[in-house]
């Protein structure tokens, strides 16, 4: 039993790690053209805030015998910091605003959970407090590619939902879901098991729709570019023009 858990935790770090690492793609975009274009950072913000509620949950004084969890949340909560520090450097007055209004947030809730659990809470009260609040957070990250799942079928095209990246987010959900089971967690294996099943999902729709055609496509401009990372990407009406199709990216997360 330990054994397995630690291996399927091991899995469910490897995973996760490919996941955060995926937005490098528009990251490279972003900091190439100097310009966040039509991306939103809010994503970014409510990754990382998933991420800090998660590592903190997953400390021994917290939850015993979740360290992993920590290690990849801590990890991802580094890297999605330095996404969002590159997203407020890039972006127009009026998204830096939104950003760091939404980095305040994750700031102020990260912190009230983390006072409230250590001088108000203790024990099982403790675990149960912030295993409920990362728990929801999780649930949130995982359901962002909705929004993209509904594309796919509307489009019956693939072109913004990539294979690799959808198994990630299966892989991932799913070994940590098991990771909870084999733990007794159902903190870590609830959220989880719902992002294996949207996981799940989203490789069902890549293999029915992954042969067939979209019709004709319309050139797009970089503002229409929608992305099953976290949704990162605004959609705005399309419009003719003489520019190249764009893809967007996946996001992530744990």
């Amino acid at each position: 039993m330990d054994i397995a858990h630690f291996i399927f935790g091991i899995l469910g770090d490897a995973s996760g790690l490919f996941l955060f690492l995926a937005p490098i793609v528009t990251f490279k975009r972003i900091v190439t053209n100097k310009s966040t274009e039509k991306f939103s950072g809010i994503p970014y913000n409510m990754t990382l805030l998933n991420c800090l509620l998660s590592a903190w949950y997953g400390l021994p004084f917290v939850s015993p015998h979740n360290i992993l969890v920590s290690v990849i949340n801590g990890t991802g909560a580094l890297i999605e910091i330095i996404y969002v520090l590159i997203f407020i450097s890039y972006a127009p007055k009026k998204e830096k605003a939104k950003t760091l209004g939404f980095f305040s947030f994750v700031v102020t809730v990260f912190s009230a959970v983390v006072l409230i659990s250590l001088f108000a809470l203790h024990g099982n009260s403790r675990k149960f407090f912030c295993g409920f609040v990362a728990a929801i957070f999780s649930i949130i990250m995982y359901g962002s590619p909705l929004s993209i799942m509904r594309l796919v079928i509307k489009s019956k095209s693939v072109e913004f939902m990539p294979f690799f990246l959808s198994l990630f987010v299966f892989i991932c959900g799913t070994s940590w879901f098991i990771f909870g089971l084999l733990g007794r967690d159902p903190f870590v294996a609830v959220p989880n098991g719902v992002g294996s099943a949207l996981g799940t999902v989203q490789l069902i729709l890549y293999f029915i729709y992954r042969d067939r055609k979209s019709g004709p496509k319309k050139p797009t401009t970089p503002t229409q570019e929608e992305s099953i990372e976290m949704g990162t990407a605004k959609t705005e009406p399309i419009q003719s023009n003489n520019n190249n199709s764009s893809k967007g990216t996946q996001a992530e997360h744990v």
